[in-house]
């Protein structure tokens, strides 16, 4: 009988430690949270340069929405939301500016082999990404009119949450 309520006891106790460790496991902390532009901030406006070349000032106009799409040429999970972005941007409202932010330089040919409706800017450089807070893509940002950040989507999106931040 006490065998059997030392077997008990400790399936229950070590049922309890694994939990605890589990739970911590799962909760980010302050060192593993992602990092990057929150809802409520400024984002502010900038330059870049269009893929034909001339630079364009990217800001967010009375009366429209923006969103930002960040990505790189060479990351998979940017490759498999581009899609996504394309029919998002085919079926925005009225009123909804959107502009994909190219994070690297891309290799030659990509543009044909990776067909992207929505016009795309250069990002002006590492210290520009980083002195904006970006540090992830793929990165869809909803930005309010005078550049107030409203929604936040990092990495894949489902249609429905991409549908969110694309609303009217």
């Amino acid at each position: 009988m006490n065998s059997s309520l030392s077997r008990r006891g400790l399936a229950v106790l070590l049922t309890a430690l694994l939990s605890q460790s589990l739970a911590r496991a799962d909760t980010p902390t302050q060192a593993t949270a992602p990092k990057g532009p929150a809802v409520g901030e400024t984002f502010p406006a900038f330059d870049a340069e269009g893929l034909e070349g001339a630079v364009k000032h990217i800001d967010y106009p009375k009366g429209s929405t923006t969103i930002l799409l960040f990505f790189l040429s060479g990351c998979p999970t940017c490759h498999k939301m581009i899609p996504e972005w394309n029919r998002a941007y085919d079926r925005r409202a009225k009123g909804i500016q959107v502009i994909g932010v190219l994070m690297d330089r891309e290799p030659p040919g990509f543009f044909v082999a990776t067909p992207i409706s929505f016009p795309v800017v250069r990002s002006p450089g590492t210290d520009f990404l980083r002195r904006l807070k970006v540090s992830q893509a793929p990165l869809t940002l909803r930005v309010s009119p005078g550049g107030v950040v409203a929604d936040v989507g990092v990495g894949l999106l489902d249609p429905i949450r991409l549908g969110e931040i694309f609303r009217p």
